[in-house]
C-alpha cells in the first residue's frame, strides 16, 4: 500500500500506545519479494507517492545534496518511576568514556568493560548494559547508546529508539543522503512506518491495529510523531559532569520514614537534589577558586536505616501488622511505617538496630569510599535531619578519644584508687560483706562495673549495694578514668533500677570538666536507661565506635533539645563537647514544627536570638528587610512622640504656682505665663511634627537602599561595619564548646509566601532542607573556611 492509500484511508495516527513502545523495543525486518541482497539488509525502503508529503512543502523539501557523516551517539540510562519511564542523558564527559568502552570491545573483542560514571557513584556494565549503584541497593537501569529520538504530540521529551531500531534507520538515512533520494518509507514487522521526506522531516506513523477504539476524530488518527537525529537536534539538557577531586565526604542520615519530602522520594532522591544544588553553588560562589584547581567538589552519600528495621530481620512490621485495626487502613498504615520509628529508637531492641545500622553504614561507606578514591585525603562530616540528628547525636556522644581509645585497645585498666577494697567497706562501714566480694575477686574497678541486680545476687541487701554503688561511682572514679571506665564497660555498665531517690547525677558530686550535661533530681522509676558520666539519659545499649573522626554535625529541623528536656537535663555545660567532633550546627526552618533550640541550654540567662543564615545571593529577603525597616521606623517615630510629650509635661510642671497681682488688663501673671508657654509649646510641637513628618518619609524611602547593601555585601562577612551593636554582642558570648564557642541555632529565612499562613507551611518548612540553596551554601561555607577557601561575593 503506497503512503498516499494509506493517508486518504486515514490509518495513520501520532500518539502512540504504551503497546507500540514494547512492539519497537524488538523490531525485525521485512523483506521485500524480489529484492536485490542489499535490500534485504534493512527493511523496506518503498519510494513514498509525492503527495504523501503535499502538507509539509514549506520545510525546504528539496535540500541541498550534503554528504552523508556518521551520528554522534551519546549515552542515556532509564529511571523508572511508579508507572512512568523517562530516559536522561550522561553528562559528555561520561558519554565519551562509555563510547570509548564501546569501541574499544566491539574492535578488541574484548569481554564486558565496567565504567564508573557519575561521581564514581555508578559502575555501567558496558557490554551488558545496565548500571549499577555503587553505595546504596538499588535496581539495575536500562543503558542505551542513542542515536535517533521520537516524540508526539503528548509527550513533554524526546525518547531514544532502541539501538537496532536506530541502526536501520541510520542504515536508510545514508542510502537516502548518499543517492540523494528522499521520500522514503521504511515498514517494519510490528506495523510501524517510517517516512523519510527530506533530511529535516522525519516522521514515524503507528498502525491502526494499535489505536485506540474510542478515538474517533480523524486529526487524531493522523498525527505522526517526530523523529529526530543525533542528541544536537533535539532539546534535551546534558548536565554538566563533576570535578574528579573530592574535597570533603559528608554522610545524611534520614528521619522517620521511607520518605523524605512531601514527594515521597526516598533519601536516595533528596540527597541527588542537596548533591546537584551544591554543585551549582560551587560554581557560582567558588568560581574563582575552581577555575585555579583549590576547590573539587564534596560528595553528599545517604545513609538509610528505615529498610534495616523494618525489613525480614526483625520482624516487627508483622507483628505490628496482627495487632492493627482493620479500619482507616492508610492512615494506620502511615503510622506504622512512620510514626512508630520515634517509640521504636526508645526501646532497647530496636534502638540497638537502629544505631548499629548507621554506625556499620557509616563504616561500610567511608572503607568503600577510600577504595574508590585512593586519593582522596580530606575529612568527614555528617548530618542528620529530625529523627536521624537525635541518632547521631546520641552515637557521637558515646564515642572515645584517642586516649581512651587506646586505653581499650591496650587493655590497660584504669587505676582507681590506692585505697584497697578493704578501707572502702571499713570507712562504709561494711566490713561484714568484705568476705562476700572477696569470694568473687571483686576489687574496686570490677566494683565500679557492677549492676545493683549482680550485688543482690550476692545477698548483700538494698541498703548496703546503694551505699557501695555510690560511693565507688561517685568518689572513687578518678577525673581521667570517669570517661574511660563507663565507656570500655559497653555491656554491664552502672545501671540505677530505681532513681526515686538523690542518687541521681549531682553536679555537686562530679567534676566540671566531667559532668557536661545536668539532670534535674529525679522524681519518677526509671525505665532501663544507662548511667552516663554525661548523663544524658539514653537508652542501655551498646554504641558502636566509627572509624573516623567527624569534622563538623549538621543538624537539619532537629529534636535535639526537646528530647534531652524530656529525658530529665536542664542545662547544657558549656565545657561540654562531642569526643570525636569539634563543631556541631543545629539548622531549622522557623515555621518547623518539630525543631527546637539548643543554645537555651548551655547560655540560660541572656535570651539570644538565633543566627540568620543569609540568602544564598548575599542578602535578606526583601520582605524581611522591609519588615525591619518598618519596626524601626516605628520604634523612632514612637520614641520621638514619647520624647515630645516628656518635654512638653516637664516644661508644665516648671510653671510658676505663687499668686501674683493681676495686670491692667485683668489678667494675672500666671495666666499670661501659661498662655506663653502654651504657645511656645505648640510652636516647638508643630516644628516637630513637621521633622517627624519628613524624617517618616525619608525612612519610608531609605529600606530601598538597605536592601541593595544587603543584597551585595556582608551576608558572609561577620567583621561586617554596618552590624548592630546588638549582634556584636550576640557574638561575643560564650556559646561553649559544642561548637568550639561559635554560635550553634542557625534559622533559615522564610519565603515570602510562607510568612503569610505559618500553620500551612508547618510540614513543608520540616521537609524543605534537602532543596534549600540556603542549607547547602552554609555547609559549604564552614566546610571551605577550614580548607582556608574563602566564599566569593554573588554577583549581580
Amino acid at each position: 500500500m503506497s503512503v498516499s492509500e494509506v493517508e486518504e484511508g486515514g490509518l495513520f495516527r501520532a500518539a502512540p500506545s504504551d503497546n507500540s513502545q514494547d512492539l519497537l523495543d524488538n523490531p525485525t525486518k521485512t523483506v521485500a519479494t524480489g529484492s536485490t541482497p542489499e535490500d534485504q539488509a534493512s527493511p523496506v525502503v518503498d519510494e513514498a507517492s509525492p503527495s504523501s508529503a503535499s502538507s509539509f512543502e514549506m520545510l525546504d523539501m528539496e535540500s541541498a545534496h550534503a554528504p552523508y557523516q556518521e551520528v554522534q551517539p551519546h549515552w542515556f540510562f532509564c529511571r523508572r518511576a511508579d508507572d512512568n519511564t523517562s530516559w536522561l542523558p550522561f553528562s559528555r564527559e561520561d558519554s565519551d568514556k562509555l563510547e570509548n568502552a564501546f569501541t574499544n570491545i566491539s574492535d578488541e573483542g574484548e569481554e564486558d568493560k565496567v565504567v564508573a560514571v557519575e561521581g564514581q557513584r555508578y559502575d555501567v556494565h558496558v557490554k551488558e548494559r545496565k548500571r549499577y549503584a555503587v553505595y546504596w541497593e538499588q535496581a539495575p537501569s536500562e543503558v542505551r547508546r542513542c542515536t535517533w529520538f521520537y516524540k508526539g504530540d503528548k509527550d513533554t521529551r524526546f525518547m531514544p529508539y532502541p539501538e537496532d531500531f536506530s541502526k536501520d534507520l541510520e542504515e536508510a538515512y545514508r542510502k537516502s543522503v548518499t543517492s540523494d533520494e528522499w521520500k522514503k518509507k521504511l515498514d517494519f514487522p510490528t506495523g510501524e512506518t517510517v517516512i523519510l521526506h527530506n533530511p529535516k522531516l522525519i516522521m514515524q506513523y503507528q498502525p491502526i491495529g494499535l489505536q485506540d477504539d474510542w478515538v474517533s476524530s480523524p486529526s487524531e488518527h493522523t498525527r505522526p510523531r517526530t523523529v529526530k537525529r543525533g542528541v544536537d537536534n533535539i532539546s534535551v539538557e546534558i548536565p554538566d559532569g563533576e570535578p574528579e577531586k573530592v574535597d570533603h565526604v559528608v554522610f545524611m542520615v534520614h528521619g522517620i520514614g521511607p520518605a523524605c519530602d512531601l514527594r515521597f522520594r526516598s533519601i536516595i532522591q533528596c540527597v541527588n537534589d542537596f548533591r546537584s544544588v551544591s554543585l551549582s553553588l560551587l560554581a557560582s560562589h567558588y568560581k574563582r577558586a575552581q577555575q585555579e584547581g583549590q576547590v573539587g567538589r564534596v560528595e553528599f552519600l545517604p545513609v538509610n536505616w528505615h529498610s534495616a528495621l523494618h525489613g525480614d530481620a526483625t520482624g516487627v512490621d508483622e507483628d505490628i501488622q496482627r495487632i492493627t485495626l482493620p479500619s482507616i487502613s492508610r492512615l494506620r498504615h502511615f503510622t506504622n511505617d512512620t510514626l512508630l520509628d520515634l517509640f521504636f529508637y526508645n526501646s532497647p531492641t530496636y534502638c540497638q538496630t537502629i544505631v548499629d545500622t548507621v554506625a556499620s553504614e557509616f563504616n561500610r561507606l567511608h572503607v568503600l569510599f577510600k577504595q574508590r578514591h585512593p586519593e582522596f585525603s580530606g575529612t568527614v562530616s555528617v548530618v542528620g535531619h529530625s529523627l536521624g540528628s537525635l541518632i547521631l547525636f546520641d552515637l557521637l556522644t558515646n564515642q572515645r578519644d584517642e586516649s581512651q581509645a587506646r586505653q581499650g585497645i591496650s587493655g590497660e585498666p584504669c587505676h582507681l584508687n590506692c585505697n584497697t577494697l578493704e578501707q572502702t567497706l571499713n570507712r562504709l562501714g561494711l566490713q561484714q560483706y568484705l568476705d562476700v566480694l572477696q569470694n568473687e575477686n571483686l576489687d574496686l574497678e570490677s566494683l565500679a562495673l557492677c549492676r545493683d541486680s549482680d550485688l543482690k545476687d550476692l545477698g548483700i541487701p538494698l541498703g548496703p549495694r546503694k551505699k557501695i554503688l555510690n560511693y565507688v561511682r561517685r568518689k572513687w572514679l578518678p577525673e581521667d578514668c570517669r570517661m574511660g571506665a563507663v565507656c570500655q564497660a559497653q555491656g554491664p555498665q552502672l545501671q540505677p533500677e530505681v532513681t526515686s531517690t538523690q542518687d541521681g547525677n549531682e553536679s555537686s558530686g562530679l567534676p566540671p570538666q566531667q559532668f557536661h550535661l545536668h539532670r534535674p533530681q529525679s522524681v519518677t522509676s526509671a525505665v532501663d536507661y544507662e548511667y552516663f558520666d554525661v548523663g544524658i539519659g539514653q537508652v542501655s545499649i551498646d554504641y558502636p565506635q566509627l572509624e573516623f573522626h567527624p569534622q563538623t554535625f549538621f543538624a537539619f529541623g532537629s529534636p535535639i533539645g526537646m528530647f534531652l528536656t524530656v529525658r530529665g537535663l536542664k542545662r547544657i555545660d558549656p565545657n561540654y563537647t562531642f569526643p570525636t567532633c569539634k563543631s556541631f550546627y543545629n539548622i531549622y526552618h522557623p515555621y518547623d514544627p518539630v525543631a527546637y533550640r539548643i543554645e537555651p541550654m548551655i547560655v540560660s540567662e541572656v535570651d539570644l536570638e538565633p543566627m540568620l543564615i543569609p540568602h544564598h545571593k548575599g542578602r535578606k529577603r526583601m520582605h524581611l528587610e522591609l519588615k525591619d525597616s518598618l519596626t524601626r521606623m516605628s520604634m523612632d517615630l514612637k520614641n520621638n512622640v514619647l520624647g515630645s510629650l516628656r518635654t512638653a509635661w516637664q516644661s508644665f510642671a516648671r510653671l510658676p504656682v505663687a499668686a501674683l497681682p493681676p495686670g491692667e488688663g485683668g489678667e494675672t501673671t500666671t495666666e499670661k505665663t501659661l498662655e506663653e508657654t502654651q504657645a511656645s509649646a505648640a510652636v516647638t510641637a508643630s516644628t516637630k511634627r513637621e521633622d517627624k513628618g519628613a524624617n517618616f518619609w525619608t525612612k519610608i524611602l531609605a529600606w530601598s537602599s538597605a536592601i541593595h547593601r544587603h543584597y551585595f555585601r556582608g551576608g558572609f562577612d561577620e567583621a561586617e561595619s554596618s552590624e548592630s551593636v546588638e549582634e556584636r554582642e550576640h557574638r561575643e558570648i560564650k556559646m561553649g564548646m559544642l561548637n568550639g564557642g561559635r554560635r550553634i541555632d542557625y534559622v533559615l529565612q522564610e519565603k515570602p509566601i510562607e510568612s503569610f499562613n505559618e500553620y500551612l507551611f508547618a510540614i513543608q518548612s520540616h521537609l524543605c532542607y534537602w532543596e534549600s540553596e540556603d542549607t547547602a551554601l552554609l555547609l559549604l561555607k564552614e566546610i571551605y573556611d577550614n580548607l582556608g577557601v574563602a566564599i566569593e561575593q554573588p554577583q549581580q
